[in-house]
C-alpha cells in the first residue's frame, strides 16, 4: 500500500506531521484530557448504575448504559487512532484493523440504539399497558445482541473482502491507519455508502414516527401529559445526538469542504472537526439522562455524596 493509494483522509493525517511539536503536543493534550473527562463521567455513570438494582429492572436505563459503554468504546478507538498518527504515523495494519472494527461497529451502534430507544418511549407513552409486556428486560438484551449482530453483518464482509483482494502479508505490514485506507476496496467503499444511507432513513423514520405519535398523546391530554412531554423532548435531544452522530457519516465531505475553505490552516481546522465529529457528541448522552433523568441524577448525588462523606475522614486521618 504505498503513498499513490492513500486516499484523502490520509492526505490529511500526513499533514498533521507538519505541525511543530508544541502544537502537536497541546492537540494530544487536548484530545486526551477530553477523553478521559468524558469517559471518567461515563464510568461514573455506568458504576452508579450497577451499585443500584432500580436500574437492573428498568429497560430505558439498560439501553442507555448500553450508549453509554458503546460510546466509550468509540471515543477510545478514535483518540487511540489520533494519538497513533503523530507518535507512531504508521501501526501494524492487524492492530489497525481491529482499532477501525471496533470503532465502525459502535458507530454503526449508536443510531440502532437511539432508535430502539424512541420505540420504547413510544411504547412507554401511547401503549402503557402493553409496556411491561413488550419491553422484558430479556427482550431489551436480545435487541442488543441484535445491534451488535447487524453491525457485524455489515461490517465483516469488508474484512472478507480484504482477504480475498489483498496478500496475506499485508496484515504484517505497517500503514498509515485510517478506514479509507485500510478498506479501500471499490466494492467496499459502494457498500458503505448503501448501508449508511439505509441505516440513517431507518433510523430518522423511527425518531419521526415516534415523536409525532408522542406529540399527538400529549397534546390529546386535556390536562397536559407530562410524562408525554418530557418522552417528546427526550426523542428530541435524540434527533439531535443523532445529528451530531451523522457528521461521522459525512466526515470525509467535511475534510474536503474545510481543505478548500482553509488551505493555510488546514490541520488545524481539521483538528476542530476532529474535536465536533468525533468528541462532542459522545458528550451528549450523559446528558440526556445522566443529568435530565430525574431517577438517574438522583442516586447518581447520593453516589458523590457517599464517596465524599468515606473520603473524609482518610483526609482527616
Amino acid at each position: 500500500m504505498n503513498s499513490s493509494s492513500l486516499g484523502f483522509l490520509n492526505v490529511s493525517i500526513v499533514g498533521r506531521s507538519r505541525d511543530s511539536f508544541s502544537t502537536a503536543v497541546a492537540k494530544n493534550v487536548i484530545v486526551v484530557a477530553l477523553g478521559l473527562i468524558i469517559n471518567y463521567i461515563n464510568g461514573t455513570l455506568i458504576h452508579t448504575f450497577r451499585k443500584h438494582q432500580i436500574f437492573y429492572i428498568n429497560p430505558r436505563y439498560i439501553l442507555f448504559i448500553h450508549l453509554v459503554v458503546n460510546d466509550m468504546i468509540q471515543l477510545t478507538s478514535t483518540i487511540s487512532l489520533f494519538v497513533f498518527s503523530y507518535v507512531f504515523y504508521k501501526i501494524n495494519v492487524s492492530l489497525c484493523c481491529f482499532i477501525i472494527l471496533c470503532s465502525v461497529f459502535t458507530t454503526l451502534n449508536t443510531p440502532i440504539n437511539l432508535a430502539v430507544m424512541a420505540v420504547e418511549c413510544f411504547i412507554a407513552i401511547c401503549l402503557p399497558l402493553r409496556h411491561a409486556e413488550l419491553c422484558t428486560i430479556q427482550r431489551i438484551y436480545i435487541l442488543i445482541g441484535w445491534m451488535w449482530t447487524l453491525s457485524a453483518v455489515v461490517t465483516m464482509p469488508d474484512v472478507f473482502i480484504i482477504l480475498a483482494t489483498e496478500p496475506i502479508e499485508l496484515f504484517y505490514s505497517t500503514i498509515v491507519c485510517s478506514k479509507d485506507n485500510l478498506f479501500r476496496h471499490p466494492v467496499i467503499l459502494e457498500k458503505r455508502d448503501v448501508s449508511y444511507i439505509i441505516y440513517l432513513i431507518f433510523v430518522w423514520l423511527t425518531l419521526l414516527f415516534t415523536y409525532f405519535k408522542i406529540f399527538l398523546a400529549a397534546e390529546s391530554a386535556k390536562s397536559g401529559n407530562g410524562d408525554a412531554k418530557k418522552a417528546r423532548n427526550t426523542i428530541l435531544l435524540h434527533g439531535f445526538q443523532l445529528l451530531l452522530c451523522m457528521l461521522t457519516y459525512v466526515s470525509h465531505t467535511i475534510n474536503k469542504a474545510l481543505y478548500n475553505w482553509f488551505p493555510q490552516h488546514f490541520t488545524h481546522s481539521l483538528f476542530m472537526s476532529y474535536i465536533i465529529v468525533q468528541i462532542l457528541p459522545r458528550f451528549v448522552s450523559p446528558i440526556v439522562y445522566g443529568l435530565r433523568d430525574t431517577t438517574f441524577r438522583q442516586h447518581l448525588k447520593k453516589y458523590q455524596l457517599c464517596s465524599i462523606t468515606k473520603s473524609k475522614p482518610q483526609t482527616m486521618a
